[in-house]
């Protein structure tokens, strides 16, 4: 066992992604880097700022995001609020470097600063996260993980006429953010040498490191191929043009190509004669054990491929593209392959030749050999580093010790209940805990860290976990409090309908991860009202907009107990026309909804009861007649007149309140007496 996690010096990580499942590239790398820091003798306080929730709530899915396994693994886990909405798309040439780093999160950075003062270092992943290091005290060593290169990187989607709905920046936007750090962690030698060029930041190179977890061996024939891959642009937009290639000319003696992960959700239609979806699979020997050779065909992006990483370290030979095997310094012809139909041709070359299918797997396992020594020797570099660091911090000298320093003392830029200085909490004696994935990490980690390592079963911790049921109306809605947040059903409670946000800033209880969610069922008796849960702070799950798996009258229920829920804007509306199930309103929208698709759900509720309705049509209007808007959390763009047209089962009462829900949107239109 290494030695107590108390003991060890401590590293706090930030990153918009959370570190479990381990479902993508960036997940992948903040995992290997966490695993890196952890045999160098660390132990890591994970904060998770919950972009990434925000963002697979934007497109209906429920967030692929498993606290209760990150609290297995780091001594302590944050859970810092989305509140700003993140901008997808900018009218300018490139975003600010500071655009996608709100307030809140360099908040959670000065707070956490003040309250652990102990914490050595502070790394944050990705450099548009790089203000939040402006938080930290003199004496804490900064250090961003890039992951990739962003300054021009909207240019790659050129050839495939799209945009790219993820960040990128100019190159004085990237310079700046680098600025920022002590350290720079470049993941390709290529990236490295660009980032030493714009910044005056020590840059190190840090490939992460796969631990070997199969040995090589020539397969016996290739009779299937694989990809794996998370739903991002450049997955999608590669694997579509080799999906079509492949299927070019296809026969049943020609391998089948198989494709796992999330990025399966995103390709429907696909499968047919030669091309298999094996969806999202939790165990990756489950793939790996499908796949008698990986492919990369990748045509666009940055950073490293944790693939093929991924891919070696199970023993399968690869073939893929210059770009696909990008940082891993490769010769074989086979992993420089032009495009997608190159990686056709070099794939069918060694299925037909046991000599070439061997001499790949050979290259393969000396790409794999070369690049491991690589990756360790740059490990060995960053904690050398890290180590010389909390020496140096320990030394006997007051100034290091923070004696006598009052640069310690932080402040709030934002936050709510009139709070100034941050609040420093005494924290509990009892001992961290810190355990990482078992196929993450190498035997000793991994064996010293299990998940069986201190807090017991899952299941059990579940069985206590604090309860509110009520009921009413033919609806029990369970809210639990717990960490618990991968599940989108249970068995027992029903279907996740919400997830309670904490409000405020500076506290250990605003940035705990246990959330109180909200679980709803229906039940064959209907006595009594639907219940009241009064003005919750909620994101709703893709339950009310995309799933509607409850019964109809189990909706309605439900939009009567949450209807006083707290918006994101409010207005009113008038009712311009009503006839059997038709409903006509004029009102007023957020510019944003306006123009394009967007899948959204109704209710009207008045008095105790509730209605949904089916919004068939938005129609933007020349003239405005409702003067009364609130755009409540100040996220949103202005709003646009519109008249909306509804179904519903029958007709409407004349006045109410019409919930009007889009995916993360919550929206209340008033429609007062007498606007019939």
């Amino acid at each position: 066992m290494p030695l107590d996690q108390a003991e060890k010096p401590a590293i706090l990580v930030l990153a918009p992604m959370p570190a479990a499942p381990v479902s993508a590239g960036n997940r992948r790398r903040l995992a290997a880097t966490c695993e890196a820091l952890t045999r160098g003798g660390f132990a890591i306080d994970l904060a998770y700022y919950a972009h990434e929730d925000q963002i697979y709530r934007r497109f209906g899915q429920h967030p692929p995001t498993d606290l209760v396994e990150m609290e297995r693994t780091f001594r302590n886990v944050f859970l810092i609020e989305a509140r700003t909405v993140i901008p997808l798309k900018t009218r300018s040439t490139a975003f600010g470097i500071d655009e996608w780093c709100p307030d809140e999160v360099g908040d959670f950075v000065a707070w956490y600063c003040s309250a652990y003062p102990e914490t050595g270092a502070v790394l944050v992943n990705y450099v548009f996260l790089s203000r939040a290091l402006e938080r930290v005290p003199p004496g804490v060593l900064t250090l961003i993980d890039t992951h990739d290169r962003f300054a021009g990187r909207q240019t790659q989607y050129r050839p495939f006429r799209a945009e790219p709905n993820f960040f990128y920046t100019d190159a004085a936007g990237e310079a700046a953010g680098l600025a920022r750090a002590d350290i720079v962690l470049a993941i390709q030698a290529a990236e490295a040498g660009y980032f030493a060029s714009l910044s005056d930041s020590r840059v190190l190179l840090l490939p992460p490191h796969f631990p070997a977890q199969t040995p090589f061996a020539v397969p016996e024939r290739v009779a299937r191929i694989g990809f794996l891959g998370h739903g991002n642009d450049p997955n999608l937009f590669s694997i579509g043009r080799f999906i079509r290639a492949w299927r070019d000319g296809w026969t049943p003696d020609r391998p089948e190509l198989v494709i796992a992960g999330e990025i399966c959700r995103s390709l429907p239609g696909v499968e047919g004669p030669g091309v298999r979806l094996l969806g999202y699979l939790d165990r990756l020997e489950d793939f790996y054990a499908q796949a008698d050779l990986v492919v990369a065909p990748m045509l666009m992006g940055s950073g490293l491929k944790m693939k093929v990483g991924e891919a070696l370290s199970f023993g399968r030979p690869v073939i893929g593209t210059e770009i696909g095997l990008e940082g891993f310094e490769p010769v074989e012809p086979a992993h420089r392959c032009r495009d997608a139909e190159a990686v056709k041709a070099a794939v069918l070359a060694v299925a037909a030749d046991a000599e070439a299918l061997a001499r790949l797997t050979r290259a393969s396992e000396a790409l794999f050999t070369r690049y491991a020594a690589t990756a360790l020797a740059a490990e060995a570099e960053l904690i050398g580093l890290l180590t010389a660091h909390e020496r140096e911090r320990m030394s006997p000298s007051p100034r290091t010790r923070g004696e006598g320093r009052d640069d310690l003392v932080v402040g709030a830029t934002s936050g709510s209940e009139g709070e100034g200085a941050i609040q420093v909490e005494t924290r509990s004696s009892a001992p961290p805990h810190l355990r990482l994935p078992p196929r993450f990490g190498d035997d000793g980690v991994a064996e010293a860290l299990s998940p069986r390592a201190g807090r017991g079963d899952a299941a059990a911790e579940v069985e206590g976990t604090p309860r509110q049921v009520v009921r009413g109306g033919g609806l029990v809605l369970t809210c639990e409090t717990y960490a618990r947040s991968r599940p989108a059903a249970d068995p027992d409670l029903g279907v996740l309908v919400a997830t309670e946000r904490r409000s405020g800033h500076g506290t250990a209880a605003v940035y705990a991860p246990q959330r109180q969610r909200w679980f709803a069922r229906a039940e064959a008796a209907a006595d009594g009202a639907a219940p009241d849960l009064g003005p919750l702070d909620v994101a709703l799950s893709p339950e009310w907009v995309r799933d509607r798996t409850l019964p109809p009258a189990t909706r309605a229920a439900l939009a009567r107990a949450f209807a006083r829920m707290q918006a994101d804007w409010e207005t009113e509306g008038r009712i311009v026309g009503c006839a059997g199930d038709r409903l006509e309103i004029e009102t007023l929208l957020p510019g944003v909804l306006v123009n394009g698709t967007h899948p959204a759900a109704a209710f009207l509720v008045a008095g105790e009861g509730a209605s949904e309705w089916r919004l068939e049509r938005v129609t933007a209007l020349h003239r405005r007649r409702i003067d009364t808007y609130a755009n409540l959390t100040g996220r949103l763009p202005a709003p646009l007149p519109v008249s909306l047209s509804f179904r519903g089962a029958a007709t409407g009462p004349a006045s109410g309140c019409l919930l009007f829900l889009t995916d993360d949107g919550i929206g209340r239109i008033i429609l007062p007496e007498g606007t019939a």
